[in-house]
């Protein structure tokens, strides 16, 4: 695995949600958290993802104050969220989101975005999920009221059927 994707905990309470854990860590990328995100946002409860293969990662000196400078230009992102944007900049990888002021800020900052859509039309094409599977997952979602653009979701299964 030589690609890297740096995620918010949103993605990862979507996949949970989804029962899609296992084929998350079986794609052809490594997720990213940072390690003050994953401490502050899933700690004990989440183990099991640093154990399936999600790499809690440090920020550097300059990255930190680059969270500053975040929380300062956006206000409505949470300095967690600002954690993770400025390890996808530190990282030059790209972001992973559902939350639409995250990324705004991310398209600002000039990172590409993707979301749990894209994430799980990934499962289907690496051949981790078939598309009974993931209507599967995604109404386990929903029954858990996570939100995502249902009209996308539709149109996303539409391409594999």
């Amino acid at each position: 695995m030589s690609l890297f994707l740096i995620s918010d905990t949103n993605i990862l309470f979507d996949v949970e949600a989804g029962g899609l854990t296992t084929a998350l860590f079986q794609l052809s990328f490594t997720l990213k958290i940072p390690d003050i995100l994953f401490e502050q946002e899933l700690g004990e409860r989440y183990q099991h993802l640093l154990e399936q293969g999600l790499d809690k990662t440090a920020l550097s000196s300059d990255s930190v104050k680059y969270v500053s400078i975040l929380a300062d230009r956006y206000s409505k992102i949470s300095r967690n969220d600002c954690f993770a944007l400025a390890l996808a900049k530190q990282e030059a990888c790209d972001l992973l989101t559902g939350d639409m002021f995250l990324r705004k800020a991310a398209e600002n900052e000039q990172l590409k975005v993707k979301g749990t859509i894209w994430l799980i039309e990934q499962m289907i094409l690496q051949n981790q999920l078939s598309v009974t599977e993931a209507e599967n997952a995604y109404q386990k979602m929903s029954d858990a009221d996570r939100r995502l653009p249902w009209d996308k979701v539709k149109i996303s299964l539409k391409k594999f059927k």
